[in-house]
This record gives C-alpha cells, sequence and structure tokens, in this order.
C-alpha cells in the first residue's frame, strides 16, 4: 500500500545478462544485470547452490542432537543442528540421511518433512529442506575432511532457549526449530 492507500504493484523485474565469475566444486558466483520497471538497469550477485538439507534429530528419550563444529566463515565453533548441501541432484532425503550419519553417527528410521526455507534470499538461490529425524540408530559415516564435529545432546528447553538467547546463531537451525515446534512440544512431553 502507498500512504495514499492505493495499492502498489511490484515492479516487473527483467533478467537482462548474466556472466559466472567464479565456478566452484559446489557453487557459482554469476553477476546478473538487472532491469526493474523503469529504473535503469543495475548488477547483482548471485550464489548458485545446489540446495541442502537440514535434520532435527530427535531422540526415544525426546531430546535433541546437536553439532559443535568449525565454522571457517564465522572461524570460529558453532552450536547447530546437522546439515548439509546436496550432492548434484541429489533428492533432497538422501542429502538429510548422509549428513545426518556423517556428523551424528545415527541413521534415522523415519525423515519427517518441516517444509523448506532460502536462508539467504538476498543473495542466493539455496533453498534448505527441513526433516525431523526420528527412530535413531548408530550407524556412522566418516566425517568430511574438513569437519571436526561433537555431538551434543540437550533437551528441547533448552534447545529453544539457546535460539532465543543468540547461543545459536544459525540460520538453518533457528528455522528448522520454528518448523517443527509441533514435534518438539510432542519431545518435551516424552523428556519430561
Amino acid at each position: 500500500m502507498t500512504a495514499s492507500g492505493e495499492e502498489k504493484l511490484p515492479l516487473k523485474t527483467e533478467r537482462l545478462a548474466s556472466k559466472t565469475i567464479f565456478r566452484g566444486e559446489k557453487l557459482i558466483l554469476r553477476v546478473d544485470t538487472l532491469k526493474m520497471g523503469d529504473r535503469s538497469p543495475a548488477t547483482k550477485e548471485i550464489i548458485q547452490h545446489p540446495g541442502s538439507s537440514v535434520m532435527l534429530p530427535i531422540t526415544d528419550r525426546g531430546t535433541v542432537l546437536l553439532v559443535k563444529q568449525w565454522r571457517a566463515a564465522q572461524d570460529c565453533y558453532t552450536l547447530e543442528l546437522p546439515s548439509g548441501t546436496r550432492d548434484g541432484d541429489e533428492p533432497p532425503e538422501v542429502t538429510a540421511d548422509r549428513e545426518l550419519r556423517e556428523e551424528t553417527g545415527y541413521r534415522a528410521s523415519e525423515f519427517t518433512p518441516i517444509g523448506g526455507f532460502c536462508p539467504v534470499s538476498g543473495y542466493s538461490e539455496e533453498y534448505c529442506h527441513g526433516y525431523v529425524a526420528t527412530g535413531l540408530e548408530l550407524d556412522p559415516l566418516p566425517q568430511d575432511k574438513l569437519e571436526d564435529i561433537m555431538v551434543v545432546e540437550t533437551t528441547v528447553d533448552d534447545l529453544r532457549r539457546m535460539c532465543m538467547n543468540g547461543e545459536i546463531d544459525d540460520a538453518l537451525t533457528i528455522a528448522a526449530v520454528t518448523r517443527a515446534s509441533a514435534f518438539l512440544d510432542e519431545a518435551r512431553r516424552a523428556d519430561v
């Protein structure tokens, strides 16, 4: 709505050009030239990303498994839910299974979808698929070369508190905890 109360329609945006400036192992960086309505063209840097999966593993006791791992981009250890990037066009459920086993050492008998989200929609095409993982059994896979992961088991109340007070600041974790609220309420009852 405008100040005068009229409905404002979104401006039509055209992609006039696109140029790849970096091609990595998993990511591509491109610069798009865009024209929005009758405005002058402008450039926007976009990360092409194959997508990811984030898993909220709930134990039979009603607790949640987190991972503490080194994140080079932040130059520190972070506390977060297990997650990972899709390999090529693999289904997100396959990513979820592989990453859960690599990062926690557990396989889930059930992955319940909780919806997806765009973690950084301002500059990345990444779409993350969220899952609640239950029926956990030990079945580890080797960690990636640059992973040094510790598994941290926590209560639902502590998980929510850490998301709210900033102790957990990972966007995928916060989004998945929000989306899985009903599952966490049920797990909390089991943990009492």
